[in-house]
């Protein structure tokens, strides 16, 4: 019964505002209104059509209800004496007035019909309605929509929805419909000016709008001089936003090849270990999250299944931190100061790490759905969309970066760390236990590879080669930004990832990848060091 309850307040909603709006129009329009909601129950097709487009360019609220009830099969006429009913349940109400007439005899009622054609009128003319809402929403949903329909009466409904409209941005999204509709019609003078209007906008429909415009060749000369000089301006300001939006997208880049290369600063750039399985931990990192999603789907309430990812931080911190330690302890610690035995170890670690996750998790690729409040995005301004999964991760990298300089700085195993790297001798005789600090630092950089492989998975899916996709990248950031560099990695990453998505639109995706790769080459003839001084184990080396 619930559904019913609903529909009756919606009906009685409707009803009020239809009362309301009734003390507020003049004895002629209620006449017309009367006759135009007769005119809709009528037999005729024709005059159902012409009084469906009257309502609507009446802009009277009144009709909502009747041409919603028309639309939706549920618009009545009495056999009597040939008045509207809308329909609710086996309850009729009149269409004029909207008052309550209970439940009526089937044989004292016959169903007004409507084909497609009359409910596409209809609906033209419920969204010109729609711009006389109460609800402030609706008004401005109906302003924006009525951009796409540039006819003369949606000109006049627009013109006394601007004099009644308080609201500011409802206002200006009228404004800016109201000049898309005289930009096609009218005086030479008017479509000039509504024109240079337009023209400081940077949206894409206007742009198609105008470049009609400029093409019609039977519009006046000045009016296209003026549509091609604002399409002109319109092109320039949306090759800015281009520029501006393929850097956004490259700081997205640069975050994601940061967290991937963020662990990799500290086990290869301050511990001087060329651990090639540090892609399989990003890898490790990606399983984890699609693990626990599954988990808490399992477990959770539906409302709190979108906190996997929250949950999954954590976890993949420990699972790669874990088995990072694993391998230092197993094998890294008897390979130090021997970077080609390491670099072999590590690869071989890589391979096999690749084929469990195969046997477990099988080769297919696994989505990790993104939760609720990542999916989407917003129009920063038009032509300028912003995703919302690529803003957390910016936010994430950073939060990640300051984390890890904390610990480095105000913590006493930073200080250790720093301590053993720098001089391990020296360390070792101040009773700092150097094994163990190792193992930890190595924990950590791996750790931090796991995160990463958390928020790689937000942007694309997993899959056992996922460590392989970015271990090269990684290399790369640390390298040019300077090995063992907290700071160089940061600035290497955003500046990779921000020169990668320029070079794109320009070169593609294959050739600006290996501009850049020629560029890190001859840079680092240069700068063997990179952007910032080496320090650390390796500098000493």
């Amino acid at each position: 019964m619930s559904w019913l309850m609903v529909r009756l307040r919606a009906v009685a909603v409707a009803v009020g505002v239809a009362l309301a709006a009734t003390a507020l129009v003049s004895p002629a329009c209620a006449q017309q209104f009367d006759e135009l909601i007769k005119r809709l129950a009528s037999d005729d097709f024709g005059e159902k059509l012409e009084a469906a487009e009257k309502l609507g360019a009446l802009g009277d609220g009144r009709a909502v209800p009747a041409l919603k009830a028309l639309s939706d099969g549920n618009l009545y006429v009495r056999k009597a004496d040939g008045a509207a009913l809308i329909a609710d349940g086996s309850r009729y109400f009149e269409a004029v007035g909207g008052k309550a007439l209970g439940e009526l005899p089937a044989d004292d009622v016959e169903k007004v019909r409507a084909n497609n054609r009359l409910r596409g009128v209809i609906s033209a003319s419920l969204s010109k309605l729609s711009l006389f809402s109460d609800d402030r929403a609706t008004r401005l949903a109906a302003a924006r929509e009525a951009f796409k329909s540039p006819t003369p009466e949606t000109a006049e409904a627009l013109e006394r929805a601007l004099k009644s409209e308080r609201d500011p941005e409802v206002l200006a999204a009228i404004r800016f419909s109201l000049n898309a509709t005289k930009v096609s019609a009218g005086p030479p003078e008017e479509r000039v000016k509504a024109i240079a209007a337009l023209a400081g906008t940077a949206d894409p429909q206007v742009k198609n709008l105008l470049s009609g415009v400029s093409n019609d060749r039977d519009a006046p000369e000045e009016v296209r001089k003026a549509a091609a000089e604002a399409l002109a301006s319109i092109e320039r300001t949306l090759a800015v936003i281009g520029v501006a939006e393929n850097v956004f997208q490259g700081i997205s880049l640069g975050s994601v090849l940061l967290l991937a290369a963020v662990g990799l600063a500290i086990t290869f750039g301050v511990m001087g270990v060329i651990n090639m399985a540090h892609g399989e931990m990003i890898m490790l990192g990606a399983y984890t999250a699609f693990t626990v999603q599954i988990v808490c789907r399992a477990l959770l309430p539906r409302e709190l299944v979108g906190f996997y990812l929250v949950i999954s931080v954590p976890i993949a911190f420990v699972v790669a931190g874990a088995v990072g330690i694993l391998i230092e302890r197993t094998v890294i610690r008897f390979l130090y100061g021997r970077p080609l035995d390491t670099m072999l170890a590590t690869w071989g670690l890589s391979l096999i790490l690749q084929q469990a996750v195969r046997s477990i998790f099988d080769a297919q690729n696994k989505e990790v759905a993104n939760p609720a409040w990542m999916t989407g995005g917003f129009e920063l301004i038009p032509g300028f969309f912003i995703a919302w999964n690529r803003l957390y991760i910016i936010v994430f990298c950073l939060m990640v970066l300051l984390a890890i300089v904390a610990l480095l700085r105000r913590t006493s195993f930073g200080l250790h760390m720093r301590a053993v790297t720098q001089n391990r001798d020296m360390a070792a005789a101040m009773g700092i236990p150097t094994a163990r600090i190792d193992a930890l630092t190595f924990g950590l950089g791996s750790g931090l590879a796991g995160i990463a492989g958390v928020a790689l998975s937000q942007v694309g899916n997993v899959s056992p080669n996922l460590g392989t996709i970015y271990i090269v990248d990684s290399f790369l950031v640390v390298v040019f930004g300077g090995v063992g560099n907290l700071l160089g990695t940061l600035v290497g990453a955003l500046s990779l990832g921000i020169i990668n998505k320029l070079l794109e639109p320009v070169a593609g995706a294959v050739l600006g990848k290996v501009a850049v790769l020629v560029f890190i080459i001859l840079f680092i003839q240069r700068r063997p060091r990179g952007l910032f001084a080496l320090k650390g184990r390796a500098a000493d080396s």
